[in-house]
């Protein structure tokens, strides 16, 4: 057992940042000695340890990585006598395919205690990024073009989506706001009810700093006059994934407009690549995934809104 000075001696690392990381995120548990000093196991040096290099070397913060860490204990894998899925190479996709299908497939027959065990060992093991976009993302889209193709009923997609839903949710709290940034609402006009595209830009909006509103799917216009007021909405984030609803999502652009003429907006969804044409083509983001960040980064600085 080592006392907290010894550790920081053996990891670099300052006594108070080694309090503040046990105290606010709970990322060790060191013992006592009967007069109240803190005696760390070797364990407890291996958790700081790795917690120092991914916030160091990896850029990522202290609570997402604290995550990670408890969640690659908690959940050592995916079941009782059930394989990992064979893991590689970051960069290789077969390790990506196959635990996006496990956890496919562990929604599809309702354990949802499996699915959650896949998901935090992916984040234990992938990270963020890659979890996100190369895994939770191709769910998503199995889980919709089997409810499309009929082979998925209507109380196993909202099961599946409600699942991953959450999860993306808890990431939310994970990214700082800045104050400098405009505030965001995001929603799917009244009919449209799949927000899966809208939810994964939202949480991208989220990772660069703007502070989201989301009001999710079928949102009504009325009240929202009200909120983009009273919260001092600068953009509006409207998703449309089936082009009849098109014509709906340009006439909330309308009836924002009027009242807040200074009110950006993003339009997204699988309904703007139908060949159905906006009014509004100038908002309009037709770019693949993986492109989003990119034609977000030229979005904010068209209209100037980095420091």
């Amino acid at each position: 057992m080592y006392s907290i000075k010894q550790v920081s001696t053996m990891l670099d690392m300052p006594s108070v940042t080694i309090r503040a990381w046990e105290n606010r995120y709970g990322a060790v548990k060191p013992l006592r000695t009967e007069s109240g000093y803190r005696m760390y196991s070797p364990d407890d040096i291996e958790d700081l340890k790795w917690l120092k290099e991914q916030v160091e070397e990896k850029g990522m913060s202290i609570s997402q990585a604290v995550l990670m860490l408890k969640a690659g204990k908690s959940f050592p894998g995916p079941g009782r006598g059930e394989p990992f899925p064979t893991l590689g190479a970051e960069q290789q996709e077969g390790p990506y395919e196959e635990l996006s299908g496990q956890i496919f497939n562990a929604l599809f027959t309702f354990q949802s205690e499996r699915a959650n065990r896949l998901i935090d060992y992916g984040f234990s093991i992938y990270g963020y990024d890659a979890m996100f976009y190369k895994v939770l993302v191709p769910v998503l889209v199995k889980v919709g073009d089997a409810w499309e193709a009929g082979t998925a009923s209507v109380a196993q997609e909202h099961f599946m989506t409600e699942l991953i839903s959450r999860r993306f949710f808890q990431f939310f709290h994970l990214f700082p706001v800045h104050s400098y940034m405009p505030k965001v609402l995001s929603l799917c006009p009244e009919g449209e009810y799949h927000q899966v595209g809208l939810m994964l830009f939202s949480l991208l909006l989220r990772r660069n700093g703007l502070d989201v509103a989301y009001l999710g799917p079928n949102t009504p216009r009325e009240g929202l006059l009200d909120i983009i007021d009273s919260q001092g909405i600068g953009i509006v984030c409207l998703s449309v994934t089936n082009a009849r609803y098109v014509g709906r999502a340009d006439e909330l652009v309308d009836y924002i407009s009027e009242a807040f003429p200074e009110v950006l907006f993003l339009l997204g969804g699988k309904g703007y690549g139908s060949g159905t044409k906006s009014r509004y083509t100038q908002w309009v983001m037709n770019e693949p995934a993986e492109q989003w960040q990119e034609w977000l980064s030229r979005f904010l600085a068209q209209h100037q809104l980095r420091p």
